[in-house]
């Protein structure tokens, strides 16, 4: 098939997106489909081989047969661009539009996985009345953070209250919701998902932050962090992670792809700390390395994504608006 990969974007995880869609481009090409590269500079403006990409509906984009958003972040995982390419009728890898929007706001996430019950640490919104009040009872260290970045961007630890609106204010520069989150004190285990109605869930693994915490620095330098596949856990807290992620995929409204998080707690206890519609995707993040530890392949992985998208599409189309 003909895709189109979209990279790049507005956010501040510009750089991280082009690494993901040139990985993303060269895995379809050794599944056998003929891939687009389509960068998105800083500024918006949409290119492909150094020429502009027009952008209409019932034409597609750039004529392909369906689309990989490789897009992380702000106007591009929040259900921006999933809108843009409802608009074009074009099949796109991932969640929907609600998903998307949903699942990267952490605040309205969180909110929605209390409602279910799903174990997770304590946290307050500053959109809340007297949230400083409640901070004060979720303990210390607290994690100040953007609700709607990832890649740990505008996150502070926080280890006194005194420090507390300086945090604030640091990531209300990245956001205007931000969220206020009790420290867990457990390990930091991640699970890969895959799927449509049926969704599968990877072997877990558990990352290794070699630093205090695993900050932007230590995401995407090399020998920031390592990924023990998989995790050094007991069978029955293995399965209890796996089933609270495809439980989590299902809640977000999740389709295609998803990567989950998990702190596990020194007491054996499983807590959802979010879910990524869009993880990271290069050969080595996490994401694709726990598939190829459960034994899918990168380009695998990438044509199975590709069909999850095709299926997606056809069956919205099966409805009438």
């Amino acid at each position: 098939m003909k895709v189109a990969v979209l990279c790049g974007g507005r956010s501040s995880e510009h750089e991280v997106s082009l690494r993901s869609g040139e990985a993303v481009a060269k895995g379809l090409e050794q599944a056998g489909h003929d891939s687009l590269l389509v960068k998105i500079d800083r500024s918006g403006g949409w290119s492909h081989d150094g020429g502009p990409v027009e952008l209409s509906p019932g034409r597609g984009l750039l004529a392909a047969d369906a689309v990989f958003p490789a897009l992380h972040g702000p106007f591009g995982e929040d259900g921006s661009a999933q809108g843009l390419l409802e608009w074009l009728d074009v099949p796109y890898v991932g969640s929907d539009v609600l998903s998307s929007a949903v699942c990267m706001d952490k605040l309205t996430l969180k909110r929605l996985f209390a409602g279910r019950g799903i174990p997770q640490v304590d946290f307050v919104g500053v959109d809340e009345e007297d949230w400083r009040g409640r901070c004060s009872g979720l303990g210390l260290p607290l994690w100040v953070k953007p609700s709607r970045l990832g890649s740990s961007v505008g996150i502070s630890k926080v280890e006194g209250l005194a420090e507390l609106d300086a945090a604030v204010e640091l990531a209300l520069r990245h956001d205007p919701r931000v969220i206020v989150e009790a420290s867990a004190q457990g390990r930091e285990l991640e699970c890969s998902l895959l799927g449509n109605e049926t969704v599968e869930a990877s072997v877990p693994g558990e990352v290794i932050a070699h630093g205090d915490w695993y900050d932007y620095e230590h995401k995407y330098s090399d020998g920031g962090m390592e990924l023990v596949v998989p995790a050094p856990i007991p069978a029955d807290q293995a399965s209890r992670l796996r089933d609270l992620a495809v439980e989590s995929f299902r809640l977000g409204g999740c389709s295609g792809l998803a990567r989950c998080d998990f702190f596990v707690e020194p007491d054996g206890e499983v807590l959802v700390n979010e879910i990524n519609t869009m993880p990271g995707f290069t050969e080595t993040s996490v994401y694709a390395k726990l598939w190829e530890a459960s034994g899918l392949s990168y380009p695998d992985l990438c044509d199975r994504l590709i069909s999850l998208a095709i299926d997606r599409h056809r069956a919205a189309r099966s409805f009438e608006f």
